[in-house]
């Protein structure tokens, strides 16, 4: 599982925009989205880089670590 921070999510419409591109990189992935604390919870079995860089395509800045 990786957590993402995810700075400039600012709304729902965000928290969905963000979530769905989780999923286009890694349809079979479980992801939650946080939009409080701006982190989403991801286990996925595609490359951390990968759904990373899925978010930053879809417009978000994030970061990611093991957890």
């Amino acid at each position: 599982m990786y957590g993402f921070d995810i700075p400039n999510m600012t709304c729902g419409h965000c928290a969905g925009t963000v979530k769905k591109a989780i999923e286009g990189a890694d349809p079979a992935t479980s992801s939650i989205i946080d939009l409080g604390t701006k982190k989403a919870s991801v286990e996925t079995t595609v490359s951390p880089e990968a759904i990373a860089a899925a978010i930053i395509e879809a417009g978000y800045a994030t970061t990611y670590k093991s957890v």
